[in-house]
């Protein structure tokens, strides 16, 4: 079963929106990846998930973890 709290950003013509993992339709639409991105940040935030931003070819490009972290950094300050 998919974390629904992981939320993507993915081109939807030439917009970007808002994906909660596991879904069909994007959540909202943004005329730019920034305010896209933006606004997928607070829903991972508030889901304790990852944020996973796609470029225009589909890969995922970056990923942000927020709360519970799959792969923690392994130095100690």
């Amino acid at each position: 079963m998919a974390k629904r709290n992981n939320v993507h950003i993915v081109q939807r013509g030439d917009q970007w929106g808002t994906l909660r993992e596991g879904g069909e339709r994007v959540s909202s639409l943004h005329d730019t990846q920034a305010q896209a991105i933006e606004a997928g940040r607070d829903m991972a935030r508030e889901g304790n998930g990852e944020l996973l931003i796609h470029g225009r070819d589909g890969q995922i490009r970056a990923r942000d973890s927020y709360g519970n972290d799959p792969c923690p950094p392994k130095d100690s300050k």
